[in-house]
């Protein structure tokens, strides 16, 4: 039973518990021992300080400070500038190595020279050893080596730039050389029907035997104009009683010398030079000749050559496989 409680009025009194004493069969006034009072506030401090800290460990386990946050994000932003920087430089190589391989396979192969040796190029390790170290480096040893790897390209480059200079020195010669070499036919022949003999073994049109022919014969109305194959200077230009009548002989250089006979008036002197397509004169029959044709030589050094293997600047690679089959049909030939 509970004598205290709210009282009338207003007023708040503390509540005074009672409990039932079975010994005196009385109700008494409930004492709590000081000791008790204390143990539960040291209870309830105890539970509210391990409260707070499991509180405060989950939030630093699971949570970030605005400070942890932007320290996060920068080394994501690191980690993913390192991967593309990585790709990078690997593309990097890849370029660099075919254009090594190029300058080595292709462009001095053309140009007939030696090689240039990996170890001028690459004085450091070599890519495939760093692809392998970058994949377990960590950051700064991933910079380190990124930055060794860049130096490795760099060298490189000093010496593919000094490659291609020298081969730059070879072009200027080899372009000489190219427009020195017989490229196109020595007169109009769009149709291919103006190739009427070959060279090789042919019937001699006067003897009517066989005989070597050093060139080929194109047939063509007096008159036609005969184009220099390539640039070149006049070596001869005239009529020396050899056959070939009216004549012009062009010196290319590298070796290189064609001859254009039986024409009907030679438009060129001797010691002239004279540039690829430039008219050197005109189809005609003087000489030993049976009919108006231009007889055409290429020469090597002392060797002649088979000048259908110089046409390909103005042949599409169907027509050269036909003027092919033109040319090597037997038949006579006109000189």
């Amino acid at each position: 039973m509970a004598s205290a409680g709210n009282r009338p009025g207003g007023v708040h009194m503390k509540k005074v518990k009672y409990y039932y004493n079975t010994n005196t069969l009385r109700y008494e006034k409930l004492v709590v021992p000081l000791r008790v009072r204390l143990l539960r506030v040291l209870g309830f401090l105890a539970t509210a300080i391990v409260t707070g800290l499991i509180i405060v460990a989950f939030a630093f386990r699971f949570l970030d400070s605005p400070k942890e946050k932007l320290l996060r994000m920068q080394y994501e932003r690191s980690q993913q500038d390192f991967i593309a920087i990585r790709g990078q430089v690997r593309d990097l190589e890849n370029r660099l190595k075919q254009l090594e391989k190029r300058d080595n396979d292709v462009y001095r192969t053309i140009f007939e020279a030696n090689p240039v040796p990996d170890s001028a190029r690459a004085k450091q390790i070599a890519m495939e050893q760093e692809i392998r170290l970058v994949s377990s480096m960590d950051e700064n040893e991933l910079a380190y080596s990124i930055a060794n790897t860049l130096g490795n390209i760099n060298s490189r480059m000093q010496f593919q730039e000094k490659s291609y200079q020298e081969i730059e020195g070879m072009i200027r010669n080899k372009e000489k050389l190219l427009a020195g070499t017989p490229a196109i036919q020595p007169v109009s022949n769009k149709d291919l029907n103006r190739v009427a003999s070959g060279y090789g073994y042919r019937i001699d049109p006067v003897y009517k035997t066989v005989k070597f022919h050093a060139g080929l014969d194109f047939s063509a109305p007096q008159g036609t104009p005969i184009y220099a194959t390539a640039d070149g200077r006049v070596k001869t230009a005239g009529n020396l009683g050899n056959g070939y009548g009216n004549h012009v002989v062009i010196n290319h250089g590298f070796g290189y010398e064609t001859l254009y006979g039986h024409m009907v008036r030679v438009k060129v002197r001797n010691g002239q030079q004279v540039k690829r397509g430039e008219v050197i004169g005109w189809v005609g029959s003087t000489g030993k000749s049976t009919g108006p044709h231009l007889h055409y030589e290429v020469h090597k050094g002392s060797r002649t050559l088979d000048p259908i293997y110089f046409f390909y600047n103005d042949l599409t690679p169907e027509q050269y496989q036909q003027i092919l089959k033109l040319a090597a049909s037997s038949n006579q030939s006109f000189d």
